[in-house]
């Protein structure tokens, strides 16, 4: 299905009009794949008066149905699948904290595909064949171990399977086997910092020299604050299971501004989260995405949660980039009629002086109003400056008045993988997210 030659240690440039042909091949078989193998999809097209051969242009990709998390619960454990069992060779699956498990499947050629597009990943982010990755991503049900690690292997680099936790053997392994590459959730990395200066040394004379991170939203601030303290390149990669795990996109260690979409497997839209109309391109909205190239698990209009807007590509011009995320429909906080993201907490946090990154927000309710608490941890003892800090530029930036509470440092919980920064304890949302 692939038109152009590529070495292993290349990424391929077509031109638009090359790309935008095997983009339109790919989708119509997609299409008529999933409506042919997936009672879900067939039933779904119907209902929604389109058939397989109504797309004879990437525009009439609108006309189709989304699918939701919500749908793939609704299908557990293997409704989704366009193959027969006999030809998956893994299954990955969610977490399911916030729900009923997602289960995706691959053929022996998804995960060549998969493979092929997280090499790709890495060479974008600056790794090169021969270097030595850590992989501290979680393994096992989880996409992010075992993606990194096969993607890493099929570049030629040597892979050290380290997992997550244990963060004293992280730093040793670290110090001992001399990786240039770290594969890890940024938050996680700056619990790793810690632990590197608890154990009296500087992370700054680490081997390490290049960061790739995902799994969780992070910000510009906390690139700053990751690449001061390990002298490293920090660069994002994006993915979700539900479309084939980490490799769908990456950032260019040369540009550092968004992540270039990898549209020969995975066909990008930007829509409006009220309207689910696409945007013109640049707009800011929910980010879905549809497989071109899988063949056990192929997702029609897959609604990410993601919030982003696509741009011109950059660093590799045939493919255009998303915007770092973000936030996340599901994650936004509705605070007294005011839209709050996770993330501009964050920016606060590590913009004031005295203040750990380690943060978390934390949600109840008093007389029926709501009520934000951000528990951060001090650098020092200067506490009462940070915590006015804080809620000053909550309200000058967010207009919104926040609690703050300073705690000692290490005494929020510190997470391995993907960071769950707020819990709601209001009446009736007991939780977290």
């Amino acid at each position: 299905m692939q038109r152009w030659s590529r070495s292993q240690s290349s990424i391929p440039a077509p031109q638009p009009e090359e790309l935008r042909e095997l983009q339109l091949e790919r989708l119509q078989w997609t299409l008529r794949h999933a409506y042919d193998h997936v009672p879900f999809y067939r039933k779904k097209f119907d209902a929604a008066g389109v058939r397989p051969e109504d797309c004879r242009d990437l525009d009439d990709l609108a006309r189709f149905p989304t699918t939701t998390k919500e749908d793939l619960r609704a299908n557990y454990p293997y409704g989704m699948f366009a193959v027969p069992r006999n030809q998956v060779r893994r299954v990955h699956a969610s977490s399911g904290t916030t729900g009923q498990p997602t289960v995706v499947g691959y053929t022996e050629g998804d995960l060549s595909v998969w493979a092929e597009v997280m090499a790709r990943s890495l060479l974008a982010a600056g790794v090169r064949p021969g270097d030595t990755v850590h992989v501290a991503y979680g393994y096992g049900l989880f996409t992010g171990g075992l993606g990194a690690h096969y993607g890493a292997e099929r570049l030629g680099c040597t892979v050290i399977p380290a997992s997550g936790g244990m963060s004293a053997r992280q730093v040793r392994l670290i110090t001992d086997l001399q990786p240039e590459v770290i594969m890890v959730t940024p938050s996680y990395l700056l619990a790793l910092a810690d632990e590197f200066e608890r154990a009296g040394i500087d992370p700054r004379t680490s081997s390490l020299k290049v960061g790739v991170f995902g799994a969780e939203p992070w910000t510009e601030g906390m690139r700053a604050e990751i690449e001061e303290r390990f002298g490293l390149d920090a660069v994002d990669i994006y993915g979700l299971s539900e479309v084939i795990g980490p490799g769908v996109a990456q950032e260019s260690v040369e540009t550092k501004d968004g992540l270039h979409v990898w549209e020969d497997h995975f066909y990008p839209e930007v829509v409006d989260p009220a309207t689910a109309d696409v945007l013109p391109h640049g707009g800011h909205g929910e980010l879905l995405f549809t497989s071109l190239s899988k063949t056990a698990m192929p997702v029609i209009r897959y609604a990410t949660r993601d919030l982003t807007r696509l741009l011109p590509g950059t660093a590799y011009p045939a493919f255009r980039r998303i915007e770092k995320i973000s936030g996340r429909t599901d994650d936004m906080i509705i605070l007294r009629g005011v839209n709050v993201f996770p993330s501009q907490i964050e920016e606060i946090v590590l913009t004031t002086a005295g203040a750990s990154p380690h943060f978390r927000i934390v949600l109840t309710s008093c007389d029926r109003l709501d009520q934000l608490t951000v528990e951060v941890e001090a650098r020092a003892e200067l506490r009462t400056p940070v915590a006015r800090c804080i809620a000053d530029m909550a309200k000058r930036d967010i207009g919104i008045r926040v609690d703050v509470e300073v705690v000692p440092p290490g005494s929020l919980e510190r997470s391995t993988g993907k960071l769950r920064r707020v819990v709601d304890l209001r009446e009736g949302r007991v939780g977290s997210a």
